[in-house]
């Protein structure tokens, strides 16, 4: 694994899968938007799926309340432009790139691809203008889609589940009103693979298959992988099973 800074106070790990012409997929975690980092699920995650010969780049972006939205994007798609940028002297191939986010880290990485062309989420962050910030693949684990729904809750369930993330992601001017995918499903979206356990009590599962649906319709390609007994965060997303058939479908995608 090597580190490198892409833009000032943030960095990236860069795990090789060996061969140079391996594809490369960003990894953005998850943590609500307001904690994790980089390396919380590199020897569980990134390290197995890079073994199944996909490059995996995990991205460090400030957290909320510090950071509100859209800086999260901006930053994500300064990762994206630095890796194209300097990807030939890494050596890595990074004429397609992927981005894979679980959780909170699905959303943002979903947003990234999904707002190609969307000139209040590219910002500045680490420079390198030149490149473009597009994706061509999308892994979504376990993410929210909609901001409003999935922060809507009823007076027993907020006493029950007093989550303040989406609160935190807007900070206290921001709305959540606009904040969907859904809207943003189009013919011209990457492919998307997404996965969700139907056990999840945090996420529910009808937000991925929401996005599903509204990407098929769309004219997008979308595939829906359906985790039988999988929480959010379940271990089942990390074994060997789920991440060779993820490694598999990044390089039949990316190739």
């Amino acid at each position: 694994m090597s580190e490198f800074s892409y833009a000032p106070g943030l960095n990236l790990d860069i795990h090789p899968a060996g061969d140079p012409s391996a594809p490369v997929v960003i990894y953005v975690h998850g943590g609500g938007w307001s904690y994790g980092d980089k390396g919380t699920d590199g020897p569980t995650r990134l390290v197995p799926l890079a073994a199944y010969g996909v490059t995996v780049v995990s991205v460090d972006y400030t957290l909320a309340p510090q950071a509100v939205y859209p800086q999260q994007v901006h930053e994500l798609k300064g990762a994206v432009r630095w890796l194209r940028a300097n990807g030939s002297r890494l050596g890595l191939n990074v004429d397609r790139l992927g981005i894979w986010g679980a959780s909170a880290g699905a959303y943002l990485g979903s947003l990234v691809a999904l707002s190609s062309g969307d000139s209040a989420l590219e910002g500045t962050v680490g420079g390198n203008l030149d490149q473009s910030s597009a994706v061509q693949a999308v892994v979504h684990w376990f993410g929210q889609v909609d901001l409003a729904a999935s922060a809507a809750r009823t007076e027993l369930e907020a006493r029950l589940l007093p989550f303040h993330f989406e609160a935190d992601f807007v900070g206290d001017d921001g709305s959540l009103d606009g904040l969907s995918l859904l809207s943003r499903a189009s013919a011209s979206a990457p492919p998307f693979l997404i996965a969700h356990g139907d056990r999840d009590r945090i996420v529910p599962l009808t937000e991925s298959l929401a996005l599903h649906y509204a990407l098929n319709r769309a004219g997008a390609r979308s595939r829906f992988e359906l985790l039988g007994s999988a929480g959010h965060e379940d271990p089942e997303f990390n074994s060997p099973a789920t991440l060779a058939t993820t490694a598999a479908w990044l390089r039949a995608v990316l190739d």
